[in-house]
């Protein structure tokens, strides 16, 4: 802009130097006032086309300015809204965390209640137990043979000292780790121990049924069919009741008593029909080439 006022000014001196030249009489012009006078005009010229070319690009300039300018609101509004957008949903999830957060630590506190009174009730009823065992005798208990046809003896078949019941969860879980092991001996005593101490309690069937998984093992049918009995007849709706009547069937097939043992397994099929001790059922019956037809029990 600088160098047009300049220009501008430069014209203007011209023009002015142009004027004072012509106002010369025309006997006084010499040839030099004539090339002066040329080169003037076109120094006009070709100021004029300057000031054309920079009007021109100077308009340019201008409207690129203009529509950067446009982009950059359209930009800054963009990002306004993006941010507004980012930061509604930001408080959106916030709030649903806590909530979460709330209903996971309400959750917590109820289980942990839940726990407490559980704690409670298992107290309670082992105190029960104790009670009706101190104030009744607890029924006899066949004990199985050990091998070579003894009773079980030692330490683990003996009572507690003081007759001071043992913990019932942690003897019969005790019990279940020995048996796997193949530690029968030990076993038998703590299985013993439940059966004795809370033999009202459900696991107290679950014991008899792995007494008489003992026997089984040590070929000795015929207390194995006594332990199986105990569950059948006393624990009629243990888990290990379809379990037991499959054994007792399979013992009394070891001890070649047939048409018992058949009959026990045609028993399992009627009462259990849809557990995986029937379909073992099943399975011998066929094997035997025996019609499966359930008897009326």
């Amino acid at each position: 802009m600088q160098k047009a006022h300049k220009l501008r000014n430069r014209l203007f001196a011209a023009g002015m130097f142009v004027m004072l030249v012509a106002s010369v009489p025309a006997h006084a012009a010499s040839k030099e006032i004539i090339e002066l006078q040329t080169q003037v005009q076109q120094l006009l010229d070709m100021v004029q086309r300057m000031q054309s070319t920079l009007d021109t690009r100077f308009g340019v300039l201008q409207h690129l300015a203009e529509q950067t300018a446009d982009d950059a609101h359209r930009m800054t509004a963009s990002v306004d809204a993006l941010q507004q957008k980012i930061n509604t949903q930001s408080d959106a999830v916030s709030g649903k965390l806590d909530t979460t957060s709330g209903q996971v630590q309400s959750l917590n506190d109820s289980v942990d209640e839940l726990k407490s009174k559980l704690t409670k009730l298992d107290k309670s009823i082992q105190d029960l137990q104790n009670q009706l065992q101190n104030t009744q005798a607890a029924p006899g208990v066949v004990a199985p043979a050990a091998p070579g046809g003894t009773p079980a003896s030692g330490p683990a078949a003996s009572s507690p000292a003081g007759g001071q019941a043992p913990p019932l969860q942690e003897t019969f879980q005790a019990a279940v780790r020995d048996y796997n092991a193949a530690k029968y001996e030990v076993a038998v005593g703590e299985f013993q121990d439940v059966v004795h101490y809370y033999p009202l309690d459900d696991l107290s069937g679950q014991a008899q049924f792995y007494l008489g998984e003992i026997a089984y093992h040590q070929q000795n049918y015929a207390d194995a069919v006594k332990y199986y009995n105990a569950v059948l007849e006393g624990f009629s709706g243990s888990p290990k009741a379809p379990a037991a009547q499959l054994r007792k069937g399979l013992a009394m097939l070891q001890m070649n008593k047939k048409d018992a043992g058949i009959r026990e397994l045609r028993l399992l099929i009627q009462r259990h029909p849809q557990t995986p001790e029937a379909a073992q059922a099943r399975a011998k019956l066929n094997g035997m080439g025996v019609r499966i037809s359930v008897a009326a029990h």
